[in-house]
């Protein structure tokens, strides 16, 4: 079982304007959609659409976390979150004829014994796997995921920012930069593949088994102990990027749970992505069918 700690969950608020924003103008829409977010609850939500079993837990509060649990329910996540004083965020994304804007609150603050909580929560449900995804919230350093790492037996992944990546001090099994991460952690720029490739072996052996890292139309890397795997990006009209990452670290999870080899973990997560790119907002599409743009990608291995 795979499970997902999202310390600093969120409400997605997605908005669709057919005009662009101007000042002194009131723009009105009627296509308004809120769904439950953060990285590590949209992993959980495309593992369930991929048949993998995954519990969710994180630190929610407030009415908008009420919301978050009750939605999730809604679409048959098991969920096991921390109740906290402040209130879970909101983030905004506004989509526009020409423009992605996106607006993240922070999140509340969350005091030093947190670790112990989610220690607590994780341990109830055994996984093999646990995956650390998302922003830290206020109060908190990347200890706690270091802490999280060293508790059990489970083997950790994290999706985190690129400067809490090069401060973690354990062993992980897999990290998932994006660019702009993968430079974060590395100090490099990458301007190419190339540069991709250098920085994701680099990153390695800084402590992860493998590295995945999305690079947008570049399509994705990993990196194994044994080459770099690149699955170039599939031909798709991009309709909302957010949760692209979450969607790709997904497939990929998914295929190593079921056995399958680095090379087809890597398209898969492509493969998931590209579908997810498709729709708009943190909706999660219909996933069966993937397979089958996975039989007609390679990756190749540098």
């Amino acid at each position: 079982m795979i499970l997902t700690v999202t310390l600093n969950p969120a409400v997605d608020h997605t908005v669709e304007l057919d005009c662009v924003l101007t000042d002194d103008t009131v723009a009105r829409t009627d296509d308004s959609q809120f769904d439950p977010g953060g990285k590590g609850i949209n992993v959980s939500k495309y593992l369930v659409e991929q048949n993998v079993q995954t519990v969710a837990t994180g630190f929610v509060g407030d009415f908008l976390g009420r919301f978050l649990q009750e939605e999730l329910t809604r679409s048959d996540i098991l969920t096991d979150f921390v109740e906290i004083s402040g209130c879970t965020r909101l983030n905004t994304t506004i989509l526009t004829p020409h423009a992605e804007l996106k607006i993240n609150q922070d999140g509340p603050i969350i005091d030093d014994t947190a670790a112990d909580l989610i220690i607590e929560a994780i341990t109830r449900h055994n996984p093999q796997t646990v995956v650390i995804a998302g922003s830290l919230p206020p109060g908190v350093g990347p200890e706690i995921i270091d802490r999280v790492a060293e508790a059990g037996s489970w083997e950790v992944v994290v999706d985190v920012r690129g400067e809490v990546l090069h401060a973690l001090e354990g062993e992980y099994a897999l990290c998932k930069p994006n660019r702009e991460e993968l430079a974060a952690a590395t100090g490099t720029d990458i301007g190419s593949l190339e540069d991709a490739f250098s920085a994701v072996r680099s990153l390695r052996e800084q402590g992860f088994e493998r590295v995945v890292a999305s690079l947008g139309e570049d399509g994705a890397i990993m990196a194994t102990s044994d080459a770099v795997l690149h699955a170039p990006a599939l031909d798709v009209d991009v309709v909302d990027t957010v949760g692209a990452g979450d969607a790709l670290l997904s497939g990929v999870l998914a295929e190593r749970h079921r056995g399958g080899t680095d090379a087809t973990a890597l398209c898969t997560g492509v493969a998931v992505a590209s579908r997810v790119v498709s729709v708009s907002g943190t909706s999660v599409p219909v996933l069966d069918d993937v397979s089958g743009n996975v039989e007609e990608m390679s990756a190749r291995a540098y």
